[in-house]
């Protein structure tokens, strides 16, 4: 394949990325958007690979890429929709790692550059290990704490903002030596440094963030893979891969910015683990139930549901959990057929990872305009006569906007307490990720429905049926 060739098709795969970002940024043009992402890589790497640039050894890349894609098609027919987030979290920690490794073997290879170009690209190569060092390390931990692992409070070590400056002078004084020895032939023993500094920072920064801003974590994760990847792009000279690089890590850099708003936190905090933030006071007894509850039982649940004509749903962790999104379809389709009113309240942050809540629901076929985002809906609660919250916790705790020492204090949340009557479904009175006790369990209105949600709503769909 010519040179012209190749660059008209990293020009088309480009155009199909970016239609990729529009077609994601919607959830009725979400499949469209990910064919064309799927072209568009298919088109990216045949053209890589039958390019000019790779002219032997053909039999190791497609071995190679046989292994990887069936690995990659296994992965994702064996996982769960409650385990896609430790899914993106290690896929992000691939992308480090291998920016990690181009960085040194194009150090260790000669690049036959020489004066201030030769300079540029061991910036490059050092940038682009750091970043990807970064990336790698904070990955493994996020899955750690996403699959159960790690625990999802933060850990804050005294001192931790010295710490964290401490380390980012180290790194910028490791690149001037790093420059400077490798003039000379040297540079490895500052390369090497950097890079346990670096992944002493990833693990650092993503341990001091709290289980309940771990979907900011993922979206965070996912810029720095894409800057990663660009800087992969600049030491391979891959103009493509600049391009890719930059648009998922500015896209990801934007999509945490407008969740840290959603959560009334700030940006730079998470970025630098935690910066400019402290452990909220935790009241003595937070951890033991603070009142009595209401329970319900299926035919009363029933009979509020079929009463009523402004029904809300708001589904959490738990539904995705017990895979209760089939039938919390089927129960919406079939109160729907009774000319009852019923709706979905996401919040920014429900799940594990930026709009799981949305892939579930789309999964099971929800229809897309009864799905709203929590500002659509915050304001209608009052008029609503039932609001079922389906294994959620953080995202409706009165707490963030009653508790200032609450550790979600200032998180916007879903008002479902303001219902005429609000039903939670859970398996028992355990805390969110977040660890803090939830007064809307308490609450005059508020009837605690237990069990598995999926038995739950079965229940209840065969009462309404």
């Amino acid at each position: 394949m010519s040179e012209g060739l190749v660059t008209v098709s990293y020009i088309g795969a480009t155009i199909l990325f970016i239609l990729t970002l529009g077609g994601l940024s919607d959830q009725e043009t979400a499949r469209k958007g990910n064919i064309y992402g799927m072209i568009g890589m298919t088109i990216a790497i045949l053209a890589t690979v039958f390019g000019p640039e790779v002219s032997s050894n053909f039999h190791i890349i497609i071995i190679t890429m046989l292994i990887g894609g069936s690995i990659g098609m296994v992965l994702a027919r064996k996982v769960q929709m409650t385990q896609m987030p430790e899914l993106v979290a290690i896929l992000h920690s691939l992308v480090g790692f291998a920016a990690v490794l181009v960085g040194y073997v194009n150090f260790v290879g000669d690049s036959g550059l020489m004066g201030v170009e030769k300079t540029i690209h061991e910036v490059e190569i050092y940038i682009g290990v750091l970043i990807g060092a970064v990336t790698f390390s904070g990955s493994v931990i996020a899955f750690g704490k996403l699959s159960g692992k790690i625990g999802g409070s933060p850990m804050l070590i005294p001192g931790r903002h010295w710490f964290n400056l401490i380390l980012l002078i180290a790194s910028i004084w490791l690149c001037i030596e790093f420059v400077h020895q490798a003039e000379t032939g040297g540079g490895m023993t500052p390369l090497i440094i950097m890079t346990i500094i670096a992944l002493t920072f990833g693990i650092h920064m993503v341990m001091a963030i709290g289980g309940a801003d771990m979907p900011v974590v993922i979206s965070m994760l996912n810029s720095y893979s894409g800057w990663a990847a660009a800087a992969t792009g600049f030491m391979l000279n891959n103009d493509l891969l600049i391009v890719v690089g930059a648009l998922v890590g500015s896209s990801g850099a934007i999509l945490s910015y407008i969740m840290c708003r959603a959560m009334n936190r700030k940006f730079i905090a998470v970025i630098a683990g935690g910066f400019g933030t402290e452990p909220a006071a935790v009241p003595s007894g937070d951890d033991e139930i603070q009142g009595e509850v209401n329970p319900i039982e299926t035919e009363e649940f029933t009979d509020l549901l079929l009463d009523a004509k402004e029904v809300m749903i708001i589904p959490g962790y738990g539904m995705a959990v017990a895979q209760a999104q089939h039938t919390v379809f089927e129960m919406t389709k079939k109160l729907r057929e009774k000319g009852i009113n019923v709706r979905f309240g996401i919040h920014p942050v429900a799940g594990r990872m930026p709009g799981h809540m949305n892939v579930l629901l789309a999964e099971a076929r929800v229809p897309y305009d009864i799905v709203f985002e929590m500002d659509e809906v915050n304001e209608d609660f009052p008029n609503v006569d039932i609001t079922v919250v389906i294994g959620a916790n953080d995202i409706v705790n009165p707490s963030a906007l009653e508790d200032p020492s609450s550790p979600i204090a200032g998180m916007p949340v879903l008002e479902c307490w303001k219902s005429t009557t609000t039903v939670v479904l859970k398996r028992s009175m355990a805390t969110g990720y977040a660890g803090v006790q939830n007064p809307l369990f308490f609450k005059d209105n508020t009837r605690m429905y237990f069990g598995d949600a999926k038995e739950s709503l079965d229940a209840v769909l065969k009462q309404i049926s």
